[in-house]
């Protein structure tokens, strides 16, 4: 991948953020719609800078949404059932996400099991397309519970290719931000926003350029070496462990600063994205402060629809852990996420045992 649109980059700083920037207010002087419009066009400039062979399957997958939450709201006006829509869009959009991202697995993890030989196939992970596949399924079932409303196609391409958001996150909803983009204050240049907004992303730069990039420096050498004859020493291994898991934080709270703080020039809240987890108090608290987003996501669209806790206690703990398990498997494509998401499914259900123990005893 290109690094050239790195929200540290150069070109990202002096060059794209700019013309952007200034394109956005000078055109909307005329109209917010072209000004919304140029917003968008910029953001799949920048999801082209980053990989071109992309943009017609981002536009594609936009297209298609878009189409079905609009025949949705065409159908819940009559009173028709929207169920079918919505399910054959969702598993259409999981199923483009999982070829992309997990045919290759699934292949090799039938290769491992059963001694097999099939060649796995020459596909190439689209940017973001977690992040956007996500953000598109949340629209899909707002609409259908009635939620999502504005169906201004302009709007909705800016929803979704929306640069300070597309590749990291945060995910985002509908009613988040449609009535951002038709507010007619996003489109004139407020200096309280620019000033704050500025300041927030100068802080989330130095968190990425300083620390986090500082600090990545530690744990490769370390990590490699655990593979050979002598491994990493106690010390060495605890420098490694530690310089990844700061590195890690800084990155993501570093990049998560940058976006609301680019976001926020634009006139544009985006939703907190990070909020000090290693603060937290237990694992509970700790994904209430890890990708909140996401935690939300999971929890809106995957926890409470498998019954949440409204259920049998056995039912929660069965649904806490399978959420985690989905969880680690949108982290990545490999046994390692999955296992990942089965400590933090393990965690929690642990977690909320021990508290109702604890109830019943006192």
């Amino acid at each position: 991948l290109s690094r050239d649109m790195l929200f540290n980059s150069f070109s990202f700083i002096f060059i794209f953020l700019p013309i952007t920037f200034g394109g956005m207010f000078y055109l909307a002087r005329y109209s917010h719609k072209v000004a919304a419009l140029w917003l968008a066009v910029a953001s799949l400039i920048f999801y082209a800078l980053w990989d071109v062979r992309f943009v017609l399957l981002l536009l594609a997958s936009i297209s298609f949404n878009y189409g079905a939450g609009y025949l949705m709201a065409l159908r819940r006006t009559k009173a028709v059932s929207t169920k079918s829509i919505l399910v054959g869009a969702v598993v259409s959009n999981l199923a483009l996400l999982a070829y992309f991202k997990y045919t290759n697995f699934f292949i090799s993890s039938v290769n491992d099991w059963f001694g097999l030989h099939i060649s796995t196939l020459e596909i190439i992970l689209p940017l973001g397309i977690s992040f956007f596949t996500f953000t598109q399924i949340a629209f899909l079932v707002d609409v259908h519970r009635g939620i999502a409303k504005e169906f201004n196609f302009a709007h909705y391409l800016l929803f979704v290719t929306y640069f300070p958001h597309l590749i990291a996150g945060p995910v985002l909803h509908h009613k988040q931000m449609m009535p951002q983009f038709a507010n007619s204050s996003t489109y004139k240049i407020n200096s309280t926003n620019v000033t704050v907004g500025l300041t927030i992303f100068i802080l989330g730069l130095a968190k990425k350029v300083l620390l986090a990039d500082s600090l990545a420096e530690f744990p490769n050498p370390i990590f490699s070496s655990a593979n050979l004859q002598n491994g990493p020493m106690f010390f060495e291994a605890w420098i490694g462990a530690l310089s990844y898991t700061l590195q890690l934080y800084f990155d993501f709270s570093g990049y998560s600063d940058m976006a609301i703080g680019l976001s926020l020039m634009f006139n544009v809240r985006l939703p907190m994205n990070f909020n000090s987890p290693y603060k937290a108090s237990s694992i509970i608290d700790f994904w209430r402060r890890w990708h909140i987003t996401l935690s939300r996501f999971l929890r809106d669209y995957i926890y409470i629809p498998l019954g949440g806790n409204r259920k049998s206690e056995t039912r929660t703990y069965s649904n806490l852990f399978f959420t985690f398990l989905i969880g680690g498997l949108w982290h990545g494509a490999g046994w390692t996420f999955i296992f990942w998401g089965f400590l933090h499914g393990a965690a929690l259900v642990i977690h909320r045992a021990w508290q109702k123990l604890n109830f019943k005893l006192n």
